[in-house]
């Protein structure tokens, strides 16, 4: 009797089996790319600058933290997603996603709400053949907020008609006319990269796009004939401007008035209502059954006399104002497309430097304003 306790207490001792290398490791990776999904989705999210059209507020080669804290983190509305991905597989052409369950719009509770001139990151609208959540990154800054009337004079925003504040380092394009080779250490003095200036074909100058003070010190140079702002003409309607450039004269220099949508906000549906808003009521107000015909709109088969906006809106606009294509050309962002808040930078290296002075030691850490 005491050999058969004695051996069945040694059975239920026995140390469990270790688990293998590899176990153990697939076991971490695991828990590595929860954690790290968990973090991007919740809290933080890092992105690169791959374009000047926020410049120089923002500048090629900027690593940034997004929060998604300060507007409430959104819930993933295509859940069915390889992790860590976003439209494709890393090194593929294949979706990273599927459809098969599609989950409402909704977000957690943040510290803030968006403001004006808070710099955003949000899903490109016009990217329809994507969802929502995983349309292309984009990042601007939101010059109008829900319920304002956002109007453009010769390049200056006025909200409510008065004038927005302007960021410290908005750019525009300009001639610089000279019969001189300006070389590209030139520009450097000026603080003006590469990327930001050609030769015109003539040789009869460059077009720069830099701030207003710095085409005033270049005016002043002795390499400089003259500098000229390069401005559309107030009247002259641009097919590519939102919602009809060529129906209303605008362009990207003179546009507008017109109203951001808010969440509550009806309109009457007439000719003019339905040119500002019939695009952005058909293709991002969640519609099951919606079309418009003429001046007219149809929900659910029923023509109907006025539309109440089901969510708010935001006017983005780059701070390089000549080489952005923002709200101006593609029109509101849907309040269901914001990512985030642009927070602070942790890196930025400059492509057109080399070794150590490649990295911008100046920027790193640096908040976002």
């Amino acid at each position: 009797m005491i050999s058969y306790l004695s051996k069945n207490f040694s059975f239920m001792s026995e140390p469990k089996k270790k688990k293998s290398a590899l176990r153990e490791w697939l076991d971490a990776l695991l828990f590595a790319v929860v954690a790290a999904s968990i973090i991007r989705w919740l809290l933080l999210e890092p992105f690169t600058i791959p374009t000047g059209s926020m410049e120089k507020s923002l500048l090629v080669g900027d690593f940034l933290f997004v929060s998604k804290m300060h507007y409430g983190a959104r819930f993933p509305m295509t859940p069915l997603q390889v992790p860590l991905t976003h439209q494709k597989i890393w090194g593929t052409d294949s979706d990273s996603y599927v459809e098969w369950i599609k989950l409402p719009y909704w977000r957690l509770p943040g510290f803030s709400s968006i403001k004006r001139n808070d710099v955003v990151v949000f899903n490109y609208p016009e990217e329809l053949e994507h969802p929502a959540d995983l349309r292309t990154n984009y990042i601007k800054r939101a010059v109008g907020v829900p319920g304002d009337i956002i109007e453009i004079e010769r390049t200056q925003v006025q909200i409510n008609g008065k004038p927005a504040d302007d960021p410290e380092l908005m750019q525009f394009s300009y001639d610089v006319m000279t019969n001189k080779s300006l070389s590209a250490a030139f520009f450097d003095r000026f603080g003006i990269n590469p990327d930001s200036f050609f030769a015109f074909r003539d040789n009869s100058g460059y077009m720069v796009s830099t701030t207003p003070e710095v085409a005033r010190q270049l005016q002043e140079s002795a390499e400089v004939d003259r500098v000229n702002l390069r401005l559309d003409r107030q009247g002259y309607g641009d097919p590519r401007i939102f919602p009809d450039g060529d129906y209303f004269g605008w362009n990207k220099d003179y546009m507008g008035p017109i109203e951001i949508p808010a969440k509550g906000w009806t309109i009457s549906i007439n000719e003019e209502t339905m040119a500002k808003y019939a695009r952005t009521i058909q293709h991002y107000e969640r519609l099951k059954d919606v079309r418009v015909e003429g001046n007219k709109l149809f929900i659910d088969g029923q023509e109907v006399q006025s539309y109440t906006f089901r969510q708010n809106y935001y006017f983005m606009m780059g701070d390089n104002r000549h080489d952005s294509l923002d709200s101006r050309y593609w029109g509101f962002v849907p309040e269901d497309h914001v990512v985030g808040k642009a927070w602070f930078l942790w890196l930025s290296l400059d492509k057109h430097k080399s070794m150590f002075s490649k990295i911008r030691w100046n920027r790193i850490f640096k908040g976002i304003e």
